[in-house]
This record gives structure tokens, sequence and C-alpha cells, in this order.
């Protein structure tokens, strides 16, 4: 089971951190993600992290998000900085037993508001 937490209502230029928390029977996760769903527009990939800290992400975010992971507590954050209007969307966590492949278990996503 995925939990996310901390989305909400923030004016641009503000900041939001996010977490999601993998419970139940959890396993050796590889990979960690954020993506991400405005309406009417397809999910987006915005940010991934490996099991050993390697991190990605969309071009649309670089500097201003900041993905991590607490490997002990399988714990995935994203602390989101700058924030634009733009960057509205329901967020998702999703994470993957694999290093390769689709992500398999998702989280039921948090809510970002960025009023302008």
């Amino acid at each position: 089971q995925l939990q996310a937490s901390g989305g909400g209502l923030v004016q641009a230029g503000g900041s939001l951190r996010l977490s999601c928390a993998a419970s139940g029977s959890t396993f050796n996760i590889a990979r960690m993600a954020w993506y991400r769903q405005a309406p009417g527009k397809q999910r987006e990939l915005v940010a991934i992290i490996t099991r050993g800290g390697s991190t990605n992400y969309a071009d649309s975010v670089k500097g201003r998000f900041t993905i991590s992971r607490d490997n002990a507590e399988n714990t995935v954050y994203l602390q989101m900085n700058s924030l634009k209007p733009e960057d509205a969307a329901v967020y998702l966590c999703a994470v993957a037993p694999t290093y390769g492949g689709g992500f398999p278990y998702w989280g039921q996503g948090t809510q970002v508001t960025v009023s302008s």
C-alpha cells in the first residue's frame, strides 16, 4: 500500500513537500517515482530515484524539484520549490521492485493546486 500526502493549495513561487510511504508487504524497492496528471493531459513522469540514490527529472521541473528517499522507511519525498500554475496536478507516487520495466504499484495521488 502506498500512501501519499503533502498536497494542497499554494501561491505561485511557493513550496510544497510531498511524501509517499510504502507499507504492508514491502520488498526491496529498486525505483520510486513521482508522476503527475493534470485535467485533460496525459500522465507524465516528474522524477525518479533508484535505491542507490540516482535521480532523473522531467525538464520542466529541473532545478525546482528534488526527489529523495528513505530506504529504511520505504518513503519517497518530492520537495517542490518555485511552483508555477502549470505544476498544478494530481501527483502520484509509484514504486517498482526492479530497475527495468514499468511501475506496478501506485498510490492514490495527492492534489497540488497553484494559484497565480
